[in-house]
């Protein structure tokens, strides 16, 4: 029984995927499933920072939204407090700075995970007039 190309290329097609042929395959798919992995992993990691974001700034819009109804003028400097939101305890402070206007300060609330402040996580500005 003679062996010739002809015969060999039919026999190939019927066998199937070469070993090399299955290696390279599966490395394209380890490499595409690996990306997909880290950008999976990066945008959960996002998530968490947009989160932690939001909430501090709700915090701080809170606070100076308390500063416009309480009619006490001037405010305070350095003020300090803590508010509970999400199940976590926000630290804030307020600086105070003066205007060019007599009637108007600047007021500027920091808000972090820790009483330090030491990691911020947004500083909100706004002004408050005197009613």
């Amino acid at each position: 029984m003679s062996f010739n190309s002809q015969n060999y290329s039919s026999l190939r097609t019927k066998l199937g995927l070469t070993l090399i042929e299955v290696m390279v395959a599966l490395v394209i798919f380890a490499l595409v499933a690996s990306a997909i992995v880290k950008a999976a992993g990066d945008n959960l990691g996002g998530v968490g920072q947009i989160e932690n974001i939001t909430f501090a700034t709700w915090v701080a819009n809170n606070r100076l939204t308390h500063l416009h109804l309480d009619k006490t003028w001037p405010v305070e400097n350095n003020q300090s407090g803590s508010e509970d939101m999400a199940g976590r305890t926000w630290y804030w402070q307020q600086k105070v700075e003066k205007t060019n206007d007599k009637d108007m300060v600047l007021v500027e609330v920091t808000v972090g995970t820790d009483k330090a402040l030491i990691n911020s996580v947004t500083t909100i500005t706004g002004f408050i007039s005197k009613n």
